[in-house]
Formats: C-alpha cells, sequence, structure tokens
C-alpha cells in the first residue's frame, strides 16, 4: 500500500543560498576518472541481504517529501523484510544539469549503504539534503528505527594518493575555464580541467545568457531610436575637461572620449538625411564600448578614493569580443550574429548591444563536448587547494584534493590558468574587503552565485605574491528573487521596456542605469523590495507569458508556474491584477491600487511617446503598455513581480595585463600563471556593465589558452 508524508523541514528560505536549486557541499566522482582514483560502486558497499534486525517484517513502497531549492523534492523507497531494496526521486523541480548527480547518487547510495545519512554532493548540498530530509520522511512512515539507519551514516573515505604530469592544468571549469582549456588543446598543449563541483559551468551555468559585443553589422540592421539619438548628442556635447569625468585621476580615457565624439560625428556624415526612428541605423563603435566600461564603472569608494577600469583591458575587451563570440560558433553553438542577430539591452548595459547567448545546461554541454574533442581531461569535485612554484618562483602546478579526501598532485610543464571564478557566495569576503555598501552588506547577504564561488582562487594566487586589485566593490544583482536571491522566480524584459515602482506602485528609479545605481535606489524600498511591472500575451489559462528577452533566459517564462508559486501577481485586466496583489508573492503584498498602476502606466507610455523621460531621465525608452488592448484583449495579460537586490559579480580579483598573465605586488608577470573571467580583476571597475561578463570570460579565456600554450613552443 502505498503511504505519503510530507516533512516539514523547516527551511528558511531567506538563507544565503546560492544557486537556483542547489548549493555547495561534498563528494567525488569525476566525469573522466581519475587516473587510478578509486571508483565507488555497490561492490565495496556492506550486503544487503540481510536486514538490520529493528526493522525486520517491515515491507512496502513508501514516500516522504520535503522542501527543495525550487519546490517539493518527494523520494519513494521500496523496503523488502527491512531492506531497502530501491530509492527513487519521483519528483523534483531542482535545476537541470546542476542537482542530476545528487539526484543519481544520493539515493543509489541510500540503496548502497542502507541509510539516509550521506555526503552532500559538491555543488548541490540544498538539493543532496532534500532528498535526505525526503528519504527520512519515508523511511519514518515505513516505522523503520530511525536511530539504526543513522548509524550506518556513510561517508566517502581518501583513496591512493595521485601524482598528474600535463602541459597544462587548469583550475575551473566555467566558461572561462572551458575555452581557456579548449583552446590550449587545440593549440596543441596536454590540458587537465580540474572543477570542485560535482557539474561544469560555475556561474556561466547560472547566467542569463547575454553577451555584449560591438557588432557593426548587426546595427546596420536596427534603427537608431530617438532616445538613442539624444544619448549620442550628449556624448558629443561633454567637455574633455571636464571635472566630473575624472580625467584629472584618469587621464588615459580623455583620449576614449575625444575618439568617440570623432567616432559620433563620422556616423551623422555617413547617415546624412537620415532621421533618427525613422530610417537611421543603428550605431556602436569600441570606443563607445570602452566609454560605457569607463562611465558604468568609474565609482567612488566610502573612503573617497576613486576607482576606475583599466583602460587597456577594457580596450582588449571592446575589440575581441565579438571574434570570441563568432570562435564559439566554430565550437558548435547556436549563435547568431551580424545581420541575422537580434540586439537588445540587458540589464545594466548601457546600450543595444547584447546578443542572445545560450545558457544553462545547453550552453555548458556544447563547451564540455568542445574541450573533450580537444584533447582536454576533465575531472569534477577535485579542488586546488595551493599553487605549486619552483626555486625561481615560476609555477610549475598545483596541490588538489577530491571531495573522497584524495590528494592529487598535478606538474605542469607549461604553468596553470586560474578560472576558478569570484567570491559572490562567500558574503563574510565580501564584507571584509567592501568599501562601497556598507552596513547594506551582511555576511549571510543572498547571492545569485553556485555556491562554490567562495574566491579560492584568488587566495591562493596571494598565497605566492599575486597582486590583486578592486576587491573593495561586489556587484549585487538588483533585480533577484525577493526570497532567495536566485535570479529565478519572476519576469523581467529589456532594460528599456520596464517599468520599476515601489510598494504604492510609483516609479522610483531610471531603469536603464547602472546596476549599482539600481541597487542602492532598490535598498531604499521596504525591506529592499520592488516590484517590476511586465505586459504580455496570456497563455491559455490567461496568464501572461514571458516575451523577448526572457524567453531566452534561464529564468524561463513560465509564467502560470510562477502565479501558482506565489512568486508574481497576475490579472488579464489591470483590476484583476490590483485584486492579486492582495495576496502574497515573494515575500511582500503591497496590494497595488487600480489607480496608482494606471496613472504610473500612463505616465510612463506618455514618456515612450515623446522619447523622454521627464522624471528619470532614461536614455532608451520603450515598452508601450497598452492598457486598452489589454483589457479587451482576452490574449493578453499583465504581471508584477517582486525583486530585491543581491550579491551577483565581484569587480575584483587577481591583477592581469592584457596577455592574461598574472602580475605580482610589484608589477612583474608570475610566470607559468595566466587567469581569465571572475577570478581576475581591473575590467570593471567598481560595477560592471551587465552583458560583459560573458564576453569577459570567453575573451580572455581564450587569451589565456593561447599564451599559455604558447608558452611550451
Amino acid at each position: 500500500m502505498m503511504k505519503k508524508k510530507i516533512l516539514s523541514a523547516g527551511l528558511c528560505l531567506t538563507m544565503a543560498v546560492s544557486l537556483a536549486g542547489c548549493a555547495s557541499g561534498t563528494a567525488a566522482e569525476p566525469t573522466t576518472a581519475a587516473p587510478s582514483q578509486a571508483a565507488e560502486s555497490s561492490s565495496s558497499a556492506p550486503e544487503t541481504t540481510a536486514a538490520p534486525s529493528p526493522n525486520a517484517g517491515i515491507s512496502g513502497t513508501f514516500t516522504g517529501t520535503s522542501a527543495g531549492m525550487q519546490g517539493p523534492v518527494s523520494v519513494e523507497l521500496t523496503i523488502e523484510d527491512g531492506v531497502i531494496t530501491k530509492a527513487a526521486v519521483t519528483e523534483s523541480h531542482e535545476t537541470a544539469g546542476v542537482c542530476d548527480v545528487a539526484l543519481e547518487r544520493i539515493p543509489a547510495q541510500i540503496v548502497d549503504y542502507q541509510t539516509t545519512t550521506l555526503d552532500s554532493v559538491t555543488g548541490a548540498t540544498f538539493a543532496s539534503r532534500a532528498i535526505m530530509r525526503a528519504a527520512d520522511a519515508a523511511a519514518e512512515e515505513a516505522g523503520m528505527d530511525m536511530e539504526a539507519l543513522k548509524a550506518r551514516a556513510y561517508s566517502a573515505q581518501p583513496g591512493v594518493n595521485q601524482v598528474w604530469d600535463t602541459d597544462i592544468l587548469v583550475i575551473g571549469g566555467g566558461g572561462a575555464g572551458l575555452s581557456a582549456a579548449t583552446t590550449a588543446a587545440q593549440d596543441g598543449s596536454r590540458v587537465i580541467l580540474i572543477e570542485k563541483s560535482s557539474f561544469l559551468g560555475g556561474n556561466t551555468m547560472m547566467a542569463g545568457g547575454a553577451y555584449n559585443a560591438v557588432d557593426t553589422e548587426a546595427q546596420g540592421s536596427a534603427i537608431l531610436t530617438e532616445a538613442q539619438k539624444n544619448t549620442l548628442d550628449t556624448y558629443l556635447a561633454l567637455d574633455p575637461s571636464g571635472e566630473s569625468l575624472k580625467f584629472d585621476q584618469f587621464p588615459q580615457w580623455q583620449n576614449v572620449l575625444t575618439q568617440l565624439q570623432t567616432d559620433i560625428k563620422d556616423f551623422y556624415a555617413a547617415n546624412e538625411g537620415t532621421t533618427a526612428g525613422v530610417d537611421m541605423p543603428g550605431f556602436d563603435s569600441v570606443s563607445l564600448h570602452m566609454w560605457h566600461i569607463y562611465t558604468g564603472g568609474l565609482r567612488q569608494l566610502n573612503d573617497g578614493t576613486w576607482t576606475a577600469s583599466d583602460i587597456d583591458l577594457a580596450k582588449t575587451l571592446a575589440e575581441n569580443a565579438l571574434g570570441s563570440f563568432e570562435w564559439l560558433k566554430t565550437l558548435g553553438l547556436d549563435l547568431t550574429s551580424g545581420s541575422d542577430a537580434s540586439l537588445y539591452t540587458v540589464l545594466g548595459a548601457m546600450w543595444p548591444r547584447t546578443h542572445r547567448f545560450p545558457a544553462g545546461t545547453s550552453l555548458i554541454d556544447s563547451l564540455e563536448e568542445a574541450a573533450k574533442t580537444a584533447g582536454v581531461d576533465i575531472y569534477l569535485e577535485t579542488q586546488a587547494v595551493s599553487l605549486l612554484t619552483d626555486a625561481d618562483g615560476k609555477v610549475v602546478g598545483a596541490q588538489a584534493e577530491q571531495a573522497d579526501g584524495t590528494k592529487v598532485t598535478v606538474n605542469t610543464s607549461q604553468g596553470v590558468i586560474l578560472a576558478s571564478g569570484g567570491y559572490c557566495a562567500n558574503a563574510p569576503m565580501v564584507k571584509q574587503y567592501d568599501k562601497y555598501w556598507g552596513d547594506s552588506l551582511s555576511d549571510h547577504t543572498l547571492t545569485t552565485n553556485v555556491g562554490t564561488n567562495t574566491g579560492d582562487g584568488i587566495v591562493m594566487a596571494m598565497d605566492i605574491g599575486a597582486d590583486t586589485t578592486g576587491l573593495e566593490i561586489a556587484q549585487m544583482m538588483p533585480s533577484s528573487s525577493a526570497l532567495k536571491g536566485t535570479m529565478t522566480d519572476g519576469l523581467w524584459g529589456d532594460a528599456s521596456e520596464q517599468i520599476w515602482i515601489d510598494g504604492s506602485g510609483n516609479r522610483f528609479v531610471n531603469e536603464y542605469a547602472e546596476r549599482d545605481v539600481l541597487t542602492l535606489a532598490s535598498l531604499e524600498q521596504e525591506n529592499g523590495i520592488f516590484y517590476i511591472i511586465y505586459a504580455g500575451q496570456s497563455d491559455e489559462n490567461g496568464v501572461c507569458k514571458g516575451v523577448g528577452y526572457d524567453e531566452a533566459a534561464t529564468f524561463g517564462a513560465n509564467v502560470a508556474a510562477l502565479a501558482e508559486g506565489g512568486h508574481i501577481w497576475y490579472g488579464s485586466t489591470l483590476a484583476e491584477l490590483a485584486e492579486a496583489s492582495k495576496t502574497s508573492a515573494g515575500g511582500a503584498a503591497p496590494a497595488f491600487t487600480e489607480e496608482a498602476l494606471r496613472n504610473t502606466i500612463g505616465t510612463y507610455n506618455s514618456y515612450v511617446s515623446a522619447q523622454k523621460d521627464d522624471d528619470f531621465g532614461k536614455e532608451v525608452l520603450s515598452g508601450f503598455i497598452d492598457l486598452e488592448a489589454i483589457e479587451s484583449d482576452p490574449n493578453m495579460g499583465i504581471c508584477i513581480s517582486p525583486r530585491k537586490a543581491s550579491l551577483h559579480h565581484t569587480m575584483g580579483g587577481v591583477t592581469i595585463n592584457t596577455d592574461a598573465s598574472v602580475l605580482d605586488t610589484d608589477g612583474n608577470v608570475i610566470q607559468g600563471l595566466w587567469a581569465a573571467g571572475e577570478v581576475t580583476g581591473g575590467i570593471h571597475a567598481g560595477n560592471r556593465l551587465g552583458g560583459n561578463a560573458e564576453a569577459d570570460i570567453f575573451t580572455f579565456g581564450r587569451i589565456a589558452g593561447q599564451n599559455a600554450a604558447a608558452a611550451g613552443k
């Protein structure tokens, strides 16, 4: 007879969880079997033919349920005379790709070791514990002796110490690490990549699919809006000697403004006779991207000092991002560019140069396949713990440890590439170095990051004398889940069309601004929660479907599920939406009035029509919400999504040059050590533009791979 028990886990969803479905943990199993690593199998498990005496006579199938990160997790136990013969996860909403190992390994080990007390899987602690709690609930329902089950608790034991030899070791299996490893292998080097999590992808797995690149061909197929032209005109009017631009402290950037003004004038001359918003093509240039990197990242710290992007790194990024995008195409990724591209503006990007990019498991699967095809050996759940140097200070390898405690020494003939990510999943470390957010941060601030992004690579590099830069600022993602801190459970489209409102239904910020500006404004709201209005075509249930940016992003467009889960409010009319807001969503219930929403939307619509925002000066305006159509068309709907800021990206890390070589505290190159991605600092200064992270990791990942491979020639 089937029995079911719902376990009340007593979970607090406001804890510092790190990703959509999972967080960090421990256990070991590489994708490619490590040399002489002891493989875990049921042959090493205790005999299960004789049941522990306290549970003799118990038979049947029992189901328990516990709270997972994305919803309930249910486990079904089949018990025969006190022996668990089968454990299966029958319901899970956890993130695909991130929690796959936990969903497979934990049930198998429950059977192998006849216990529900096991090691959590690295990178999937939340899911691992949810599975074990659900199994506990099923075992309790069956009447099993829980103390006897706990007494059989299993933890993996270290295997024989390993020594691996290779040309290049890549530490970290996200986008930067995979691109570096693939590039180096394609250039003829033997490459080992190690990743401490149970899955590849890191923060790249959780990214929303936004890639910034200057693409003049794609811009030629677009139309420059009136608001965009107004923005370009303001750049032309800037005085290069202006004090507010901080050229007195960062004089090297003055030439970028001069070049930008020349580029804009040349563009206008080449398109004389065209009209913005009608037939004037889109515009972009390396100088414009660099200018946005500079102004977007130019920030004053709490101690009064200013920080700005390294101009050489910024130029390298702006000049090479499109080439990296094209290189990714050669790996088999489904990308569009040139005349086929549909450029948009991801939140905080400052200009419509964002290319739609694969996200989640499809991206990482393609990158993994490309790396393996190139000959890269990949080992998961293998964490680097220190870098090895020779008598001259050259990096010659690393010490690592697998999740079962097995020690690994990796010797390299050419060196090491650090691609281990940042430290936004380590809130105490962010707080330790912070000179920007102050009391807005705590040791428990939520994060969008995978739980393994704890700054390990930065610390290892510092231990051998590497310099760091920019540790004083970590970026916060303003529009994260109000409950979890993840980039899930909500709807938010192109930045140009978003309408952000406070608890009274009033706009409070320029939605096209940089992410720290948006975050600072959102933190002033009650409990730090604000709301995004989103309208679109409705589904068969009368619920507005996600359109535009949502359909390309990992947070999905299943509005019905979001509404059912209490994450958003929706209505087929504005009155229905106002009524729906009387129920809780995202942890807050401001109960918006129809009148307040109608006034705010009407005012915003007038700004879109005039292409001028009289309230907040929003530079690029779109997203007209046709209330009349929504009220009369059953295929239209309107939603409100509660959001809150959480830690998202660390601006600082090890100091590199344009070759991706790591520099020591005297400014000298550390031989044999390169770095790419969020483990580095200097590119983004005080605030990273939305969409620049993907461009950064693949551009500098390729550069690091090329130069590490060249060291062997």
